[in-house]
């Protein structure tokens, strides 16, 4: 690591890095003792609000979150925060037993205290959750419904974004806790929360919301029309050789899509937003990196339809113009009238976002928002006595970060809960 990135943080006495960072990391702290080289005191601090930062450090949107508050951003560029966490995760990941180590010192005692949770799904809250749950004294199994932990991590995130054998660490890292795992275990399928809830004090659900939505236009359910967040998590893809790809979307899901579909030798792949880039979720990484490796945009632009017989044949599209409206955060995309025009296309990939799996849902009698995600009081608590629900299936915000901190958060919450 440059010594002048390191030195090049001010350590602020009001650092607006951290809130900025959704998991409120000690920020300036862990720099600091990366000045000094202390390394182990720098993971230490670091292992006070995080478990992924090997991760964390390489696909958070920085940006618009921890550098984005950054002061010396202000004038010039900021620190480079997701750089240094990145490289202390990697120091850290050398040694499989030093996230054990460090929560042995922090009190984490080897002996469990009796108390057995269970955390169903193996996903980034999912395994903060685990390890918080495991440093406070319960015994902990997660059920995962693949047959390996890890969730979008593994199946969502491109192998170009983050390397898989860092993910494979940090999880190793974390069952090395003595956390229980069983893996193939579906809710809903093989698992059933009201048998769980007798042989566990207190069940997490985070499960994640994986099934890709709809727009509920004609000819969605055209051969060749395909969900981005299935795409990504089976790595079932067609042959895309000398084929024109439409993305619908503008989030870090579209972005995935369409650069792994690029490399798989597309001749021509399009995301089109219906927004300007402006408003692009995505991070501006991702969508330079889109751009450098020959993905085409359409802004201010939606797909109206999907034309063909039996599989998709052409798109028909509309332009767009943004307004502002009463009662909304931002422009709202409004469609000029008679600008529709036609596109020949082999596929399409809706990536416009994922919802919870509702009828499993319903089946296993959690009560849902209007909205169609999981219902949590103020303690992340379902409508079921002992389960506590966290991340995207209860709504939250769909980062790897936000979701973390929901475990990290829930693990408190169930500890609140179980206290003698």
């Amino acid at each position: 690591m440059e010594k002048e990135k390191i030195e090049y943080c001010l350590n602020c006495k009001n650092p607006q890095c951290r809130t900025g960072c959704p998991l409120s990391n000690h920020i300036p702290d862990f720099i600091e003792q990366l000045k000094l080289e202390n390394y182990e005191k720098a993971y230490e601090i670091l292992c006070e609000t995080t478990v992924l930062p090997a991760i964390c450090g390489r696909i958070c949107p920085h940006q618009k979150q921890c550098q984005g508050k950054c002061i010396r951003g202000i004038k010039g560029e900021p620190v480079s925060i997701g750089e240094l966490e990145a490289f202390l995760g990697d120091w850290a990941l050398n040694n499989k037993d030093a996230l054990k180590n460090v929560y042995i010192k922090q009190g984490m005692e080897l002996k469990t205290n009796g108390k057995n949770i269970a955390v169903i799904g193996g996903g980034p809250a999912g395994l903060t959750a685990s390890a918080f749950l495991r440093k406070k004294g319960f015994n902990v199994t997660i059920y995962e419904k693949q047959k390996d932990l890890g969730g979008i991590l593994k199946r969502g995130i491109p192998q170009f974004r983050l390397d898989k054998q860092i993910v494979e660490k940090t999880i190793a890292q974390i069952l090395n806790l003595d956390i229980n795992v069983e893996c193939e275990k579906e809710l809903g399928k093989n698992l059933e929360l009201s048998e769980l809830e007798n042989k566990y004090d207190a069940i997490f659900l985070s499960i994640g919301a994986n099934i890709p939505r709809k727009m509920i236009i004609e000819g969605e359910d055209l051969d060749g029309v395909f969900g981005g967040n299935t795409l990504l998590e089976k790595g079932e893809h067609p042959d895309y050789h000398g084929k024109k790809v439409a993305i619908i979307g503008g989030g870090n899901v579209a972005m995935d899509c369409a650069r792994t579909i690029k490399r798989l030798g597309a001749e021509k792949v399009i995301v089109i937003y219906r927004r300007s880039r402006a408003e692009m979720p995505a991070e501006d990484k991702e969508i330079e990196d889109s751009i450098k490796e020959g993905i085409e945009f359409l802004f201010l632009t939606n797909i109206t339809k999907v034309l063909g017989n039996g599989k998709v044949e052409n798109i028909e599209c509309i332009k767009a113009k943004l307004v502002e409206k009463e009662g909304e955060t931002r422009k709202v995309p409004v469609y000029i009238e008679n600008s529709n025009y036609i596109i020949p296309m082999d596929y399409v990939v809706m990536a416009v976002g994922g919802k919870a799996d509702k009828e499993m849902l319903e089946n296993e009698g959690i009560a849902l928002t209007n909205k169609k995600y999981v219902e949590v009081d103020e303690n992340g608590k379902t409508s079921y006595k002992k389960v506590f629900a966290g991340g995207d299936v209860t709504g939250q915000n769909s980062t790897v970060a936000w979701a973390a901190r929901d475990g990290r958060e829930i693990a408190n919450k169930i500890a609140e809960y179980l206290k003698d």
